[in-house]
């Protein structure tokens, strides 16, 4: 339990901005790598996995899909676990999950064998990609733009790694070799799980705190293990619903590129290398987006970055849809790899901004249980358009048409939503005054029935100048308060 509530992050603790922190930016990078490129890697496996079970295409991309379900859909359970047991020790266990899945898996022999192994190995990287984010969060403030640029770069990194070693493995010791080294890989989880060491107070602030404790007697109130108090805060709801539309066609380009490029009557080899080109520049894309989104002029207004690169990405999949060659595809996959990148490096520091510290392990858990439904009826949604018009055209520009419908969401909701604060700071300040006066009369009369009629005038204005204080004190904390939330906005 004590590390537990180490763990929690002590608000007496500032964010190192370095240090220590730069190894959970690692093992964050790591982590992220493996949670966005697994799903994608296995692909290499498929033909392999039809050949032995005598299934379909549609039956084996169903792995993906519960890889990818799992990470978004057990958001709720990770923040529970995070919020009960601390970081570290949910992260050594997810890593042991994962490379159990795969390592079953290997021993598979029917596909709904490998489906139930590949449950397992999703629950694992969920346990290890969400509290790595939350150490993250902890460990980074100033510089957290770009760490969170620099993590999310883990996922190109590692797709353009995983994807030809797969294939590797796959050459040389078949698909149940390749399933039982790419466990053995995932080990590595739990290293990385081992770098977030929690932060701990100061001794001095630790020997204040037991002080006070001391002297009051009051134990610290219960730690909620999953606060829905976050979708009391408007910016939040904004946020998750306009997450929830982009996601919907965010992941659609990706999948079906390759297979449009193949339409047109090119290679294999040569439509693969679209991926490439993509992933490349998603690499670079992401730690410059977090570096300019670090910027003193940028950062209150980040949230207007990512309704940009939204509507970058979703512009790029209007034009797009018009690509006849291949030529039009390459300019495709770079700019939608340079906006994709920047969605990627900006989301997550987004959230951490609208909702602090505290209720970042349960807000980003209740995302990504939103996002999971939008994840599952997104691409499938777009393969059931293909199979009715076969047209590639009209799959980019539903795609294309949901991130923009997002970055308007996310834009104009925030926009509204603080225009409609700036009108609230007077009325709040006008009654906060009044309730302060109130209590400072109220300390006055205590005043004049202790000490006596000659004391009244010296009561009173000791409850005048009380109530001033107090009065000044909750002015400033609402004003404190309001830039706070149009910053986080």
């Amino acid at each position: 339990m004590g590390g537990a509530v180490v763990d929690d992050g002590p608000t007496g603790v500032k964010a190192p901005d370095g240090g220590w922190g730069w190894a959970v930016l690692a093992g964050c990078f790591v982590i992220t790598g493996f949670s966005y490129a697994f799903p994608k890697a296995v692909s290499v496996f498929f033909k392999e996995l039809i050949r032995e079970f005598d299934v379909g295409y549609s039956d084996t991309a169903w792995i993906s899909s519960i890889l990818l379900a799992m990470l978004y859909g057990t958001g709720p359970v990770c923040s529970v676990l995070v919020n009960r047991f601390g970081c570290r020790p949910v992260m050594m266990v997810g890593g042991l999950f994962a490379s159990l899945g795969m390592i079953l898996a290997s021993t598979a022999t029917s596909i709904i064998h490998i489906y139930l192994c590949t449950v397992v190995t999703g629950l694992g990287l969920a346990l290890n990609f969400q509290p790595s984010l939350v150490m993250l969060n902890r460990y980074f403030s100033e510089k957290r733009p770009l760490a969170n640029g620099l993590a999310a770069a883990g996922s190109p990194v590692a797709l353009c790694c995983l994807s030809p070693l797969g294939q590797i493995l796959q050459y040389h010791y078949g698909w149940r070799g390749g399933f039982l080294i790419l466990g053995g890989i995932l080990l590595n989880c739990c290293a990385c799980g081992a770098l977030m060491r929690p932060l701990s107070p100061p001794k001095q602030s630790q020997e204040q705190e037991e002080g006070a404790l001391t002297v009051e007697e009051k134990p610290q109130p219960k730690r909620k293990l999953l606060d829905f108090s976050v979708f009391k805060d408007r910016g939040f709801l904004i946020y998750t619903v306009a997450a929830s539309i982009m996601v919907l066609g965010l992941f659609v380009p990706p999948v079906f590129v390759v297979s449009y490029a193949k339409g047109l009557g090119y290679e294999d080899t040569t439509s693969a290398l679209l991926l490439t080109i993509l992933g490349f520049v998603d690499m670079f894309a992401r730690p410059l987006s977090g570096l300019i989104a670090g910027m003193k002029c940028v950062r209150s207004r980040s949230v207007y970055l990512l309704s940009f690169a939204m509507i970058f990405n979703g512009c790029t999949d209007l034009i797009g849809s018009q690509a006849n060659n291949y030529a039009g595809l390459v300019v495709f996959c770079a700019f939608f790899g340079m906006s994709y990148g920047m969605v990627g490096a900006l989301q997550f520091e987004v959230l951490m901004t609208i909702v602090g510290t505290e209720k970042f392990s349960s807000a980003i858990g209740l995302v990504l249980l939103m996002e999971a439904i939008a994840v599952l009826v997104g691409p499938p949604g777009a393969g059931r358009l293909l199979d009715a018009t076969h047209q590639y055209m009209y799959v980019f520009l539903l795609a294309g048409c949901e991130v923009t419908l997002s970055a308007f969401v996310i834009a104009l909701g925030n926009f509204l939503c603080i225009r409609k604060k700036q009108d609230e700071p007077t009325a709040k300040m006008e009654m906060a005054v009044t309730a302060a006066e109130k209590e400072g009369l109220n300390h006055g009369v205590e005043g004049e029935e202790d000490g006596g009629g000659e004391e009244e005038p010296r009561g009173k204005e000791n409850g005048k100048a009380s109530a001033l204080k107090t009065g000044e004190m909750i002015m400033v904390e609402e004003e404190d308060r309001e830039d706070n939330t149009e910053t986080s906005l």
